[in-house]
């Protein structure tokens, strides 16, 4: 299970991080992957957060939303064509 950390430890890696403390030198020392450091610093300086959907761009969001639109529409057809099979048989 991955493990979570509080958003201020978060912010005060990425200070570390903003202020030239290295990747591997913040690994080293709190034993953080510096993949983890580096989406980290990403997010927090693009947005001011940590949370993914506060990173999306609108475009991102709305091709998110409509690709679940399309899935729920996909299954409601396949419903329905099953149903209409159903129905002819009697």
């Amino acid at each position: 299970m991955a493990k979570r950390y509080e958003e201020e430890f978060k912010k005060q890696i990425v200070a570390l991080y903003n202020n030239g403390k290295s990747l591997a030198d913040l690994n080293r020392e709190y034993g953080i992957a510096k993949s983890t450091i580096k989406v980290w610093v990403e997010r927090y300086n693009d947005s001011g957060s940590f949370n993914v959907n506060d990173n999306k761009s609108e475009e991102e969001k709305e091709l998110i939303r409509l690709r679940k639109k399309v899935k729920q529409l996909e299954m409601e057809n396949d419903i329905l064509k099953q149903a209409a099979l159903i129905l002819g048989k009697k």
